[in-house]
């Protein structure tokens, strides 16, 4: 089946300065999504500095809130107004909420000022896709996507690594005031350099679809994360924000049908691609980015590596995502189709973590790198298609929305996948402390203190992990496999070939 859709002129005739956009571009985009990860390892020093352990939690969740939240109304915002003004907000309110973080007095103005960040982040991830689909036409456009997932991959990486480092050296502030000049460079060049197409047509904001899918939406995380708060995703408090949630949906499906200008048109779930990439998004998130944090937890208790040596496996990982996402890109570039890497991904996914749940405490530490690059392989292949998909299947006018909703759902996936895998670890765990002598608590355990456990206790608790992680990877298996039966019913689409435009369209 061939799309014939046509679609706008690049926004910029001159590759060169497509390149250098392009490049302030991924700038500010390894600042947002590094957010997420570099305050990990750091969370410890914050909480003993401010004493309150128990809230360090809210530091990250506030931050994938806020993120979650918003990125649906900046993809209909870039549409509405026009992307370049919409992403150098985004990058303002960034930039102001790092400030605010490395100035916080108090949990709570980390936490404030984290919600902030997660404001501006959330543009930035959304709006970046929606440029591109200016910039570069459909099948340029699968290349050069590929180094924008390697760049959130990258951060995903290297984050924790540098989090920790940085808290070390400089002061867990310094985690975030390094931003400052990140996203100063970044405005700089975009505000400079990306010229402003202006939207044909008239802005018409919905802010009740707004405020019920920022509802929705955090109705859901936080139901994702009610286990921190009130012990599991049953109790009778979880089971209200769901309710709440649905009403909020409910609501939201109402305005949405009835507004001229809705957040995410409820037409584009007429082209079933469109449905279909909301669940294999979904899906991916739930098995890439959901399972970064478990993949490090699964190392250091089951192996006896050291976090420094655990994070040495994640070169597998990501050499793995760099080759599939490069091949993958190009491919679809060449090729026009995307439905086979959709396809490939999920199945490598399935089989990476079925061999995943197989492993036991003590298996040959190349057969686990190697597992790692096959999943990094599986991410690499997968990550390009939903995005593509999308835009390609959504009118001009609404690609901005069409990427923020396949965005958000990605993320949503790994944020209740987080809050999944946590509590299948909590239940392997529970109860065992008994069986092991001098262990009291073992979930207290940190990485050195199980290094200093006498070998028989130390390699009891490594088979109670190793059960434990059985589970969660056959779970993220599962989950894999939803997203690949939604991928056998995509449409076997084309994209249309690239053309070559001599002017740019530029109002």
């Amino acid at each position: 089946m061939d799309m014939t859709r046509p679609a706008g002129a690049p926004l910029v005739a001159s590759h060169r300065q497509r390149l250098a956009i392009f490049c302030f571009l991924l700038t500010a985009l390894f600042m947002a999504t590094l957010d997420n990860q570099i305050v990990s390892t750091a969370l410890p020093t914050i909480a003993a500095e401010f004493g309150q352990l128990e809230r360090f939690g809210w530091v990250g969740s506030a931050y994938l809130l806020a993120t979650s939240a918003t990125m649906p109304v900046y993809g209909k915002l870039g549409d509405l107004f026009g992307r370049k003004y919409v992403m150098i907000a985004a990058i303002v309110i960034f930039t102001v909420g790092s400030l605010t973080c490395g100035l916080a007095w108090s949990m709570d103005s980390l936490i404030a000022s984290r919600v902030l960040q997660g404001m501006g982040g959330g543009g930035i991830m959304v709006s970046i896709f929606s440029i591109n689909a200016d910039l570069f036409e459909a099948r340029e456009r699968a290349k050069y996507q590929s180094y924008s997932s390697l760049v959130i991959m990258a951060s995903g990486s290297v984050g924790p690594l540098l989090g920790g480092t940085m808290s070390e050296l400089f002061g867990w502030r310094s985690i975030f005031l390094i931003n400052l000049p990140i996203g100063i460079i970044a405005l700089t060049g975009i505000l400079l350099l990306l010229p402003y197409r202006r939207p044909v047509r008239r802005p018409k904001i919905d802010y009740v679809g707004a405020i019920l899918l920022a509802a929705t939406v955090t109705s859901f995380v936080a139901w994702a994360d009610s286990v921190t708060l009130f012990g599991s995703l049953f109790a009778w408090q979880s089971l209200m924000i769901v309710a709440s949630g649905m009403l909020c949906a409910a609501l939201w499906i109402v305005v949405e049908a009835r507004v001229p200008e809705p957040i995410v048109p409820l037409k584009l779930f007429r082209d079933s691609t469109f449905s279909l990439f909301l669940i294999i998004a979904f899906c991916s998130g739930g098995v890439a980015i959901g399972m970064v944090n478990y993949f490090a937890l699964f190392l250091q208790t089951t192996t006896g590596l050291s976090p420094s040596s655990a994070g040495l496996f994640f070169i597998g990982a990501t050499s793995g995502i760099v080759i599939g996402s490069l091949s993958a890109g190009r491919l679809i570039s060449i090729t026009g189709r995307y439905k086979p890497f959709a396809i490939a991904g999920m199945t490598l996914n399935i089989a990476a973590l079925f061999l995943f749940s197989q492993l036991a405490a003590g298996t040959p530490l190349s057969i686990i790198f190697a597992l790692m690059f096959l999943q990094g392989l599986a991410i690499g292949f997968g990550q390009q298609a939903p995005i593509i998909g999308v835009q390609n299947s959504a009118p001009h006018d609404d690609v901005g929305a069409a990427t923020g909703a396949v965005t958000l759902t990605r993320m949503a996936g790994a944020s209740v996948a987080i809050s999944l895998y946590g509590a299948i670890v909590a239940a392997g765990l529970r109860g065992v402390e008994a069986n092991i002598p001098g262990v009291a608590e073992i979930g207290s355990l940190t990485p050195q203190m199980l290094l200093d456990l006498p070998a028989t206790a130390r390699l009891a608790v490594q088979h109670v992990y190793a059960g434990a992680f059985t589970s969660v990877f056959t779970t993220a298996a599962i989950i894999a496999a939803a997203g690949l039966l939604a991928g056998l019913f995509l449409k076997p689409v084309r994209l249309p070939p690239a053309r070559h435009a001599d002017k740019p369209d530029v109002k």
